[in-house]
């Protein structure tokens, strides 16, 4: 089991920047993939940004490529995704999950999930 604790989300104004953090905890994340995806209003959920625990390969959704950067931190068991050039259409319940398999990009693999956090961006 792998619990998953996100923070970080909030408002914030186009063009503007927010790092959301995960913190995991109950079980070794050597082999795991860690990512991000997010659900905006009526919309699917979508793959935004995964990284390998292990070996630090990282993947990025097409929308966000260039401004989203996530990152590991092994000290804390953390994994931060920092977000620039924010715009509306990013707004959505960002939700920090992980896939015993390791990076893949469909949502199906990941077992564990956390609460979700969100994040609005105004125009």
């Amino acid at each position: 089991q792998v619990q998953l604790i996100e923070s970080g989300g909030g408002l914030v104004q186009a063009g503007g920047s927010l790092r959301l953090s995960c913190e995991a905890s109950g079980r070794t994340l050597d082999g795991l993939g860690l990512a991000w995806f997010r659900q905006g209003l009526g919309s699917d959920r979508e793959f935004v940004a995964g990284i390998s625990w292990r070996y630090g390969v990282t993947s990025y959704g097409y929308s966000v490529k260039g401004r989203f950067t996530i990152s590991r931190e092994h000290s804390k068991n953390a994994v931060h995704l920092d977000m620039n050039n924010l715009k509306p259409e990013d707004t959505a319940v960002y939700y920090c999950a992980a896939d015993p398999g390791g990076l893949r990009t469909g949502q199906s693999t990941y077992e564990w999930w956390g609460q979700g956090t969100q994040v609005t961006v105004s125009s």
